[in-house]
């Protein structure tokens, strides 16, 4: 009897055993190969599935290629992984936007990016024209993405959402982008979006469906919050501050839904 291994540069070993015989060693050694095949064209496929329905532009992949190494030292340093499930809040009174990382059991923050512009006042988004920011609970799919974008590269919030709409909210096409101009959406400088979109590119890749964006006027913390409490749009932030709080306390963004009232309501993803 004769034991023998063979190894594949994909990570797969694969251990048989049987006689020395020339025939059965070449049986064996036949078997083994179409199994290795079989795995590499199912790896294929999930890596195709995984990447359809992402829009991609030359522009972006070289984004992407230009940006991964240096994303990667910086992501070994803090013990994250280019890929994992990626989260983004934003607040506008401290131009700050935040990048976050799935990690274990909750999210762990990878970076914060100053804002470099940004239209309006505090308060959310009401029509189209106004020239303000929203302000609410969003989601990015893939189909977001705007590889082609006129701003280097961006990607549409989803404004309006449910909530939105039930207040008859109108406009459209706020993005988080390149360049250092906007109406309405959150500019970031080109070498910014670029590090944001690979980040977003490689989650995708990976298999997340989509991402929240969240985005407060403010951190609101008792303090912040005592600060603005004679805005009329005080009330609309306490409601806010309710997912704000989620997060804060367990660092997984909540599961966010409208009720028949009119009122965000938050539960576990």
């Amino acid at each position: 009897m004769q034991s023998y291994t063979l190894n594949f540069q994909s990570g797969y070993t694969f251990r048989s055993r049987g006689k020395t015989n020339s025939n059965s060693t070449n049986g064996e050694n036949g078997l083994v190969v179409r199994y290795y095949l079989i795995i590499m064209v199912l790896l294929s496929l999930l890596t195709q599935l995984h990447g359809q329905g992402i829009p991609t532009s030359t522009r972006s992949q070289k984004a992407v290629l230009r940006n991964t190494p240096t994303i990667q030292a910086q992501l070994d340093s803090a013990r994250l992984s280019l890929g994992s499930q990626i989260y983004i809040r934003a607040f506008k009174n401290e131009d700050t936007l935040e990048v976050w990382l799935k990690k274990d059991e909750g999210f762990k923050l990878f970076k914060s990016y100053r804002i470099c512009y940004y239209s309006g006042n505090l308060g959310p988004k009401q029509k189209q024209g106004d020239d303000q920011v929203p302000e609410g609970f969003y989601y990015v799919k893939p189909r977001n993405l705007n590889p082609w974008s006129k701003f280097h590269l961006s990607f549409n919030i989803g404004y309006p959402n449910r909530y939105d709409r039930r207040y008859q909210r109108t406009g459209g096409a706020i993005m988080i982008h390149g360049n250092c101009v906007s109406i309405g959406c959150l500019a970031m400088t080109d070498p910014v979006i670029e590090e944001i979109y690979t980040l977003v590119d490689a989650a995708f890749r990976h298999g997340q469906p989509f991402f929240r964006v969240h985005i407060f006027p403010f951190r609101m913390t008792v303090e912040k919050m005592t600060k603005y409490r004679d805005s009329e749009w005080y009330p609309f932030w306490v409601n806010l501050k309710e997912g704000y709080d989620i997060f804060e306390t367990s660092h997984m963004p909540p599961n966010v839904e409208v009720s028949g009232e009119g009122h965000y309501t938050f539960g576990p993803q």
